[in-house]
């Protein structure tokens, strides 16, 4: 049975069942991105910060936000571990000046 939600203003029908998220345009830029590749989870677009996810797909988009989590995560170590390297390879100009 379709299902119908009023949204800023609107009234937006679906075919499939969908969830609402909202979420930080930060996190929706992130779900977007997953998105692109096949179109399998996004059901409606409605603003900055709050989109339409098919409920058959949620578990496999938290799966793939939690992919993307550890990816983030790694990467920082990561940069973390490579600035402390060049940190300690580099040493501090001597001091030439005199003291009068």
């Amino acid at each position: 049975m379709p299902r119908a939600i009023k949204a800023l203003g609107r009234l937006i029908r679906f075919e499939s069942p969908g969830v609402l998220i909202e979420c930080d345009p930060s996190i929706k830029a992130i779900i977007l991105k997953i998105d692109q590749e096949k179109h399998d989870y996004i059901v409606e677009d409605l603003d900055d910060q709050t989109l339409v996810i098919k409920e058959s797909q949620l578990q496999r988009l938290k799966a793939r936000m939690e992919e993307v989590n550890i990816c983030r995560e790694q990467y920082e170590a990561d940069a973390d571990l490579s600035l402390k390297e060049l940190a300690s390879t580099q040493q501090m100009p001597e001091d030439n000046s005199e003291d009068d």
